[in-house]
């Protein structure tokens, strides 16, 4: 099938139209028209046929000029959107698509509209002092975890491509006044919609109640039909998605890492993979983030975070709307909603029905006693059978990272033999405990590989997070625990959002 774009965000909301160069604040405008800057030597390095199909596209040899920057098609106006955010808990103002741009929608032939954005395609108005381009290293990373989190189940916005520049970035990766260049990417980027909570806060903030009016008119419109325009319905399903999406986080333990308002999607899917990570061992207080120096978003706090986000958006539609107490009362059910949902899929994990039973709550007080994987753990507990006379049972001990001893050793045991007591449901664990999940030092393996010119390296890795549930066995390299070295090794704990 022959792609067509269209422009509806273009012809539907206020913008600027002319393509203009440098940074700037932009007024009264949704977005601005740009043109992405074209690159020395595009090259395909990876390609999700299963983002394509939601396009009704195949490969073919146009596909890195085009989604490289070099080549636009017919009907593509491309732009980039306007939005501010809260940044750690404090209003940033303008920030916007520094980065990014979107080429226009694609509808394809069950009438599903996608919009199709390039990220790290050149400067933009609200680029700032930087670049506008993406390096490798953060490209793939997007790419891969972007896939993996919609074939775990979770909602997120997709990866299509992944496009070499054949151009250095300089980034300084550790901001430690050393930077250097790096191989340059670009990530083509799915989603009905990248609207997130910025895009209402800036109009907001600015006192733009007209152009707010419009974007909330064309968001309920096409994004929220069954909202019927009811600002609050629109506000009160927000909730409840974003609460549904954070426990889904809980679920796998994966930390976002860097959730600013202008980081959350109006969809409830998530959006903008940037310094992100994964529980190895269960810490609560993990965060992926070298810059988030207070924990602000480590692990445990994301469900609190989502609820903080809620709020400010709820803020910036005040300015439509008569009554705050729907919005409130609406900041409530998000509690409820994430509460019912992460004990449904905790519970799940452990095979069981939902119970005020204090089984769960005491299992992850013992995994944050000693370095336990969460991964193995969880999902090596439907193949236990029975507790042996002494230790653990072997399929548990793999996933510790020392043997526990002494007190810990005896009251797992403890648990293991009340929980072991209880009649399980073994399928139901093994479709909600993954085995495979893109762990940052096997993302940084791929990324090494890449960067030495192995342009199958992504699409290897791409292939085996698409069986996050496939059964594994325990000499697999892809169901271990994070090894030793990768403790502290650069892009395999924590990151900075330099990318």
């Amino acid at each position: 099938m022959e792609l067509v774009f269209d422009d509806l965000w273009v012809r539907s909301l206020p913008g600027e139209q002319d393509v203009r160069s440098g940074s700037r604040q932009v007024h009264g405008q949704c977005y601005s028209r740009v043109r992405p800057t074209p690159v020395r030597k595009p090259e395909l390095l990876a390609w999700s046929t299963e983002a394509a199909d939601l396009l009704d596209w195949g490969e073919s040899p146009e596909i890195a000029e085009v989604l490289g920057g070099n080549r636009l098609l017919e009907g593509m106006k491309p732009y980039a959107a306007c939005y501010g955010g809260h940044q750690f808990g404090h209003w940033a103002g303008q920030l916007g698509d520094g980065r990014a741009m979107t080429l226009g929608e694609v509808v394809n032939g069950r009438g599903e509209r996608w919009e199709v954005q390039l990220k790290g395609a050149g400067p933009t108005p609200y680029s700032r002092r930087a670049d506008g381009r993406a390096v490798l290293r953060s490209s793939v990373r997007e790419f891969l975890c972007s896939e993996a989190m919609f074939h775990l189940g979770i909602p997120t916005t997709r990866a299509l491509a992944l496009v070499g520049t054949g151009e250095p970035v300089m980034r300084d990766m550790f901001y430690d006044g050393h930077p250097a260049d790096e191989p340059g990417a670009v990530v083509t980027r799915l989603a009905p919609t990248f609207v997130r909570f910025g895009n209402f806060e800036i109009f907001a903030s600015r006192g733009e109640v007209e152009v707010l009016r419009q974007l909330s008119d064309f968001v309920l419109e096409h994004h929220y039909p069954q909202c019927k325009g009811d600002l609050y319905a629109f506000f009160d399903e927000v909730c409840q998605r974003t609460a549904r999406l954070m426990a889904h986080w809980m679920r796998v333990g994966f930390v976002h890492g860097v959730m600013n308002t202008d980081n959350l999607s109006i969809l409830g899917w998530t959006i903008d993979y940037g310094p992100y990570g994964w529980l190895d061992p269960y810490q609560p207080d993990f965060t992926p983030n070298t810059t988030d120096r207070n924990l602000r978003y480590c692990y445990i706090q994301q469900p609190r975070i989502g609820q903080w986000n809620l709020a400010r958006l709820a803020e910036a539609l005040l300015p439509l709307l008569k009554d705050e107490k729907p919005l409130e009362a609406s900041l409530d059910v998000y509690s409820r909603t994430f509460e019912q949902s992460y004990r449904e899929h905790m519970w799940a994990k452990l095979g069981l029905p939902v119970s005020s039973d204090p089984l769960l709550g005491e299992l992850l007080a013992l995994l944050d006693e000693v370095e336990v994987d969460m991964t193995i753990f969880f999902r090596n507990l439907a193949r236990v059978g029975e507790l042996p006379s002494e230790g653990l049972p072997v399929e548990l001990s793999r996933a510790y990272y020392a043997p526990p001893q002494g007190e810990p050793l005896e009251k797992m045991r403890l648990w293991l033999l009340r929980y072991l007591g209880q009649e399980r449901d073994r399928d139901l664990m093994n479709r909600v405990n993954p085995s495979l999940i893109p762990r940052n030092y096997l993302v940084q393996q791929v990324i090494d590989r890449a960067e030495k010119g192995d342009s199958g390296a992504v699409g290897e890795m791409l292939e085996q997070l698409r069986h996050p549930y496939r059964e594994r066995s325990d000499d697999d390299p892809l169901f271990q625990p994070r090894p030793e070295w990768a403790r502290s090794a650069p892009g395999c704990s924590a990151l900075s959002c330099s990318s």
